[in-house]
């Protein structure tokens, strides 16, 4: 028999995404868990103050977990504190979202431990995070987006011109350049209303994106999956909200029933046929392997902007990733057995490089 693959599912972590991280890990672990003949799980539970914890089953923090830390070893990925135990894991699959998570800076401290993980590299997780970065790749590729300004926290703008700007175009709406779910998102309707939504914003990232609104726009989504010749785009999706006015966070994740959604999306064939193209296209731009979900706004016309990419998306059974991927004819336990296979490739081209002269 094959040796199991020692897998490290982490989860959990320093992010206003927490929550969203710990119920997608959950499915994740079961499904591979269930391949009792190739997997063996180690749920690692990541605390809003940085901790890991070894969990038993994986979930919300529980007194019986044990403390464990990374280490740099050979022949160890992490141990426990008080050193009892060690596990060298064959790959790291991590199942968090948000800053300090999906934005390159795990996918660093992976590279630094030289251990296989799954999904985007640094670079492309950091420039994934960034929404204005990604409309300026998506652009350069020929991309639709909305128009935007960005303000920065410290430092000063011309208030009277954004204020001007935004009464051309309302509604727009104001969100931290990096975080997702949309935390930290406002609806302006009118301009009194831009100042709040503007610190609001800017109290969970240091600069703020304040896009114009795309009227009765409708929201649709494509997942992606894969690494070089071989990148699969999915059926697209539609979410609609039904509390509140805009689908936030607290429609996604608050209030039972609080969005609706549509897979496949009922949107023209050619329209589904473009978007999935550009999905594909913004990212191979990225230079993406691993994972990833591409959202647009569609307005009345059929005009479509990209709004930004997830390259850690909502991995739970009910989550958009898996049903998008249903919809298109794919199994999802097989697209997770697959993105593992995909990180012990990229890693072992990382490993063929030479670091010396």
């Amino acid at each position: 028999m094959m040796p199991l693959t020692k897998i490290i599912v982490l989860y959990g972590g320093k992010s206003t995404e927490h929550e969203v991280s710990v119920h997608s890990a959950q499915t994740v672990c079961r499904l591979l868990a269930a391949r009792t003949d190739k997997y063996q799980i180690y749920p690692i539970f990541i605390s809003k103050q940085g901790y890991w914890f070894l969990q038993e089953t994986c979930g919300p923090k529980h007194p019986g977990d044990i403390p464990v830390t990374p280490v740099l070893r050979p022949d160890a990925t992490v141990q426990a504190i008080d050193g009892s135990f060690s596990v060298q894991a064959d790959v790291v699959f991590p199942v968090v979202h948000g800053t300090n998570c999906e934005d390159g800076t795990l996918q660093g401290f992976l590279e630094t431990l030289a251990i296989p993980y799954v999904g985007c590299g640094v670079l492309t997780s950091a420039l994934g995070m960034d929404k204005e970065m990604t409309k300026l790749l998506a652009r350069e590729v020929g991309i639709g987006v909305v128009p935007y300004q960005k303000v920065s926290k410290g430092v000063a703008y011309d208030k009277a011109a954004l204020a001007q700007w935004v009464q051309t175009r309302l509604p727009v709406f104001v969100k931290p350049v990096r975080l997702g779910s949309s935390v930290g998102v406002t609806k302006v309707t009118t301009t009194a209303q831009l100042d709040k939504a503007i610190q609001d914003a800017l109290a969970f990232d240091t600069e703020a994106l304040v896009e114009q609104g795309v009227d009765h726009a409708r929201e649709i989504f494509c997942a992606v999956y894969g690494d070089g010749a071989n990148i699969y785009t999915s059926a697209c999706g539609e979410l609609r909200t039904v509390a509140g006015e805009f689908f936030d966070y607290n429609a996604k994740y608050i209030v039972a029933g609080g969005c609706e959604t549509q897979v496949p999306a009922p949107i023209p064939p050619a329209t589904e046929t473009a978007m999935r193209r550009d999905t594909e296209t913004l990212f191979r731009a990225l230079q993406g392997h691993g994972l990833a979900r591409v959202d647009f706004l569609m307005a009345q016309d059929g005009t479509y902007y990209m709004s930004e990419i997830n390259t850690i998306p909502g991995l739970s059974e009910t989550s958009l990733f898996p049903q998008l991927f249903e919809a298109s004819g794919r199994n999802y336990p097989q697209i997770l057995e697959e993105l593992i296979k995909i990180a012990q490739q990229v890693h072992a081209r990382k490993k063929e490089l030479s670091f010396s002269r």
